[in-house]
């Protein structure tokens, strides 16, 4: 049931007269069977491979949001197979199929910022998944498998080492309970020969145990002193070689850990080597993942060189068993990165996976099968992505915009793309020959910054008139600068173009040539603006102000239960839209009365837009994984669960595409039957 509440507003913002309900509905359910689906950018955080003992070609990956993927082609392409947890931030970095049992996989996590995360096991090649008590809400930073006893597990916490000879099912802590050395265990090792031989690399230091727990010991000679290691391999044929990797190099060592050596070739600026992954078929060949690139050694640790550039930043490799030429690394922003010859070269393997941080989404008017999206966090693999074939297929189109987070997208009547960054405006200009009428898509994906202030201010001079000393006022221009702020909302729509920033409202009169703006109403952090015709509209969290000329700004009331603004749109009618954390809120009055749909079934709006081809306002809420279709005349709905959280949404013509928080762009299927309301 659905009602809209007529909120008188007058100047000052005086205080809310009596409610009056004036449309009440109740909800008839028809529920679409058709999901959602998630169609890229490709790329995002990938963490972990897991490999199908027998079955190279078939693969899982793990991600920095609880997500794991699936590949039955080598790596070639992706699918989304499960969820694990009930947060978008649980980092998986292990996954480990069971060699005995290949329908059993192991999944360990841990969350960034604060405790938890623990161990799911799959007993039926991933469809479902449960919890392992013995380690619920442990941060499991290193697990593994004895290759002697599949059923003995060893898991790393921040608490310490944990054993089970159970395949799963019960966990025991080897290593002292409360030890003030042996805990945050980061890597572990076992003998390939004698499970009772384990070696853990905590964030102090390595230790070992030579008969499953009962004692452990130091294994720190040459070793620089508070070495955090991050990964340890042993030789499963000469098992007394064991190579280490921590923050001030890598090290190895041939009589099982009494003694390591530093090796050449690995820069102090790459110390933190994430992951050390020996060839299966050439032992001497070692490869050693980085934060600053691909390492790797063919004469067993003598000497090492870098595969990829610097930038690549790795966090685990896979060596295909049966052609070792074919190499996956797991990479931060970038995806999955494959090589076909040893790692001389790579090229992205991010088919199916769509792990971006979209804030930006735009449907061109002319052809809702293009889309742009922009991501942040990603540095020189982000920017802005293009779609041709409605999310088919990617482009990265990112040339000149300088490794910028794009908080925001616009598109002109001439076609020009607008891009609003974290460091100002860029733009991709329009086909020349172009019409506002049939604009063309731009021929150059060359994006040009586009921030010139040109401001002018008023100023007071003292000047002589006939002798008497006069005080004038004359507008004065300022010194040509860069808008060198955050871009939080664009709109080219009409013939004045208006941009929200942290240092306040920005408009330009000349195609974007220039602009000029300042704080308004003594506020600078605007989020979100939008217009109707002449009419020009910006909020920022506590007000919203209006101009026809994007000069003089004007206030307009607000209901007084409103704390915390979103997101404004307009209606074709003009009727101004609002989300909030109270809900959704509208007038057809410039505030002198607010309605307030107090039966939505989620308040804390952060997005809505309107839809010509459904004619009605879209809904959506970071907190929810429904969409909502808001007939603006009848104040029924329509509504539709995605799957995933939803930021943001945008029409594409007979269809809607929505930008999840961490799962990149969605698309409506075709012909969805939503579920309804009505009177």
């Amino acid at each position: 049931m659905i009602s809209s509440r007529t909120l008188p507003s007058g100047a000052g913002r005086r205080a809310l007269a009596a409610l009056v309900v004036f449309a009440s509905l109740f909800a008839v359910i028809a529920r679409g069977q058709s999901s959602w689906t998630t169609v890229g950018p490709g790329g995002g955080d990938a963490r972990s491979f897991g490999v199908v003992p027998g079955e190279p070609n078939h693969l899982y990956l793990g991600t920095t949001t609880g997500w794991i993927y699936e590949s039955t082609d080598s790596g070639a392409s992706w699918h989304h197979l499960a969820r694990l947890g009930h947060a978008d931030d649980l980092i998986l970095d292990h996954i480990i199929v069971d060699s005995a049992h290949p329908d059993t996989i192991y999944a360990a996590g841990w969350f960034p910022d604060r405790e938890g995360g623990g161990l799911w096991i799959s007993r039926d090649a991933g469809h479902t998944w449960t919890a392992s008590a013995g380690l619920h809400g442990q941060s499991v930073r290193a697990f593994i498998q004895a290759p002697s006893d599949p059923s003995i597990l060893f898991a790393g916490t921040l608490q310490g080492v944990f054993r089970s000879a159970d395949a799963g099912a019960t966990w025991h802590q080897i290593s002292p309970p409360g030890d003030r050395e042996i805990h945050e265990i980061e890597s572990l090792a076992v003998d390939p020969r004698n499970p009772e031989i384990l070696y853990a690399g905590t964030w102090h230091l390595p230790w070992k145990t030579d008969n499953g727990g009962l004692t452990w010991h130091h294994i720190d000679r040459g070793l620089i002193v508070d070495s955090d290691v991050f990964s340890m391999i042993v030789d499963p044929v000469h098992t007394r070689t064991l190579y280490l990797s921590a923050c001030s190099g890598i090290y190895k060592s041939e009589d099982a850990g009494l003694l390591f050596h530093k090796i050449n070739g690995i820069p102090s600026s790459a110390r933190r080597t994430r992951v050390l992954r020996q060839d299966p078929k050439d032992r001497e060949i070692v490869y050693a993942g980085t934060t600053e690139g691909l390492y790797k050694t063919d004469n067993a640790g003598i000497s090492f060189r870098r595969m990829t550039g610097a930038d690549v930043i790795i966090n685990d490799v896979y060596v295909d068993p049966s052609n070792p030429r074919h190499v996956l690394l797991a990479t931060d922003r970038g995806g999955v990165l494959a090589s076909e010859n040893a790692g001389a070269t790579f090229a992205e393997s991010n088919t199916g996976i769509s792990g971006r941080k979209v804030e930006a989404l735009l449907v061109d008017r002319d052809d809702p099968k293009r889309f742009y999206a922009g991501v942040v966090n990603d540095k020189q693999y982000g920017g802005v992505f293009v779609s041709q074939d409605g999310g088919a297929t990617w482009t990265h189109i990112a040339d000149g915009l300088e490794g910028l987070d794009v908080f925001s997208l616009a598109q002109a009547q001439d076609g020009t793309i607008l891009a609003g960054t974290s460091h100002g405006i860029y733009a991709l200009p329009a086909a020349p020959g172009s019409s506002a009428a049939a604009p063309d898509p731009p021929t150059s994906f060359n994006w040009q910054p586009m921030s010139t202030l040109a401001n002018t201010v008023v100023k007071t001079v003292t000047q002589y008139i006939r002798g008497t000393k006069v005080n004038l006022e004359k507008k004065v221009k300022q010194p040509v600068t860069r808008l060198d702020a955050r871009v939080n909302a664009l709109d080219a729509d009409g013939d004045i173009w208006l941009a929200s920033t942290d240092v306040g409202l920005y408009t330009s009169r000349d195609s974007g040539a220039t602009w000029q703006g300042a704080p308004v109403m003594g506020a600078s952090d605007y989020v979100s603006v939008a217009s109707h015709g002449n009419l020009l509209a910006a909020a920022r969290p506590d007000g919203v102000v209006e101009s026809t000329d994007g000069v003089l700004w004007m206030p307009i009331s607000l209901p007084q239960m409103v704390t915390r603004i979103h997101r404004i749109a307009f209606s074709p009618d003009g009727t101004l839209w609002l989300g909030a954390r109270e809900g959704v809120f509208f007038t057809h009055d410039n505030g002198e009365q607010w309605k307030w749909l107090d039966r939505m079934p989620f308040r804390d709006v952060d997005d809505l837009c309107y839809d010509p081809a459904l004619k009605r306002v879209l809904v959506s809420s970071t907190s929810s994984e429904e969409i909502y279709a808001v007939d603006p005349k009848t104040w029924t709905w329509k509504w539709w669960h995605t799957g995933y959280d939803v930021s943001f949404i945008r029409p594409a013509g007979d269809r809607i595409v929505a930008a999840s928080i961490a799962d990149g762009v969605l698309v409506q299927p075709k012909a969805p039957e939503g579920e309804t309301s009505r009177r």
